[in-house]
């Protein structure tokens, strides 16, 4: 049992932890996934060790040279569509390690 209240100082704030992501090897994982999306396929971008202000930047980037819609979630980037290849060249030229993973 946590205290939630005391006579001397009133109700006492309960401080939540924040949840940190794990750090990856340093490498960047481009995925392909339909499981859950009616048979649409997104490229999934795993790795990028960054805040989410700048995986939203990121990701707009990424849709911007795609020409499509995506996302970030949960740390990772989604991209509509199959454009593995496209993601993998341009963050190569920005200096990441790119591996594509899965089928």
């Amino acid at each position: 049992m946590s205290l939630v209240y005391s006579t001397e100082t009133g109700r006492i704030k309960q401080e939540k932890p924040v949840a940190e992501r794990p750090k990856g090897d340093g490498i960047v994982r481009i995925q392909r996934e339909t499981k859950g999306r009616k048979g649409k396929g997104v490229c999934i971008v795993t790795g990028l060790d960054m805040a989410d202000t700048e995986l939203k930047l990121v990701a707009a980037e990424l849709k911007k040279i795609c020409g499509c819609g995506g996302s970030v979630k949960d740390g990772n980037i989604e991209i509509q569509g199959d454009n593995r290849e496209k993601i993998k060249i341009h963050l190569e030229k920005k200096g990441h390690i790119v591996k594509l993973a899965g089928g």
